[in-house]
């Protein structure tokens, strides 16, 4: 049988599930009052943009340098991490915690966002089109920065 030492309290987690209910209940009512028709659900190609978008956009917000004053009061920088990345810890003090957890995750992150262009989607269809588009765009770029960075290094020009 496992133990059950290291268990701490899911206080600040139920919260965290309850703002994200009701973040998510918010989306419904405001697609509700926007009066749009349901939207058809979503394409191959929409859920790759997605998902891409998601992707960047949730290790911009969760470990990226430069948005380190958005996670400072919640967490404390462990060691760099990948390229213009960082890896931090949550916070220990009450409050700060699960916030930190979940400002410095980029797979807790995904969830909120996902949420975010899901909603987005049904009320500005091409506002967040447009999004999610640039956000896979910076993904690719990224990618293609990588790509260069190791083949000038393979060839001796690093």
């Amino acid at each position: 049988m496992g133990s059950l030492e290291g268990l701490r309290p899911h206080g600040g987690h139920l919260a965290a599930m309850a703002g994200f209910a009701a973040y998510s209940a918010g989306w419904a009512a405001l697609g509700r009052r926007s009066g749009r028709a349901r939207s058809a659900p979503p394409g191959p190609w929409e859920l790759l943009l997605t998902a891409t978008a998601t992707f960047r956009l949730s290790r911009l917000i969760g470990k990226a340098t430069v948005t380190r004053p958005l996670r400072a009061p919640f967490t404390r920088v462990d060691c760099p991490g990948a390229p213009a990345e960082l890896n931090e810890t949550p916070r220990e003090e009450p409050g700060r915690k699960t916030a930190g957890e979940l400002i410095s995750c980029p797979f807790c992150l995904s969830v909120w966002l996902v949420a975010t262009f899901t909603g987005a989607r049904a009320v500005w269809p091409g506002a967040t089109s447009t999004v999610t588009g640039a956000l896979t765009a910076l993904t690719m770029a990224d990618a293609l920065q990588y790509g260069y960075s190791a083949l000038s290094e393979r060839v001796g020009h690093g």
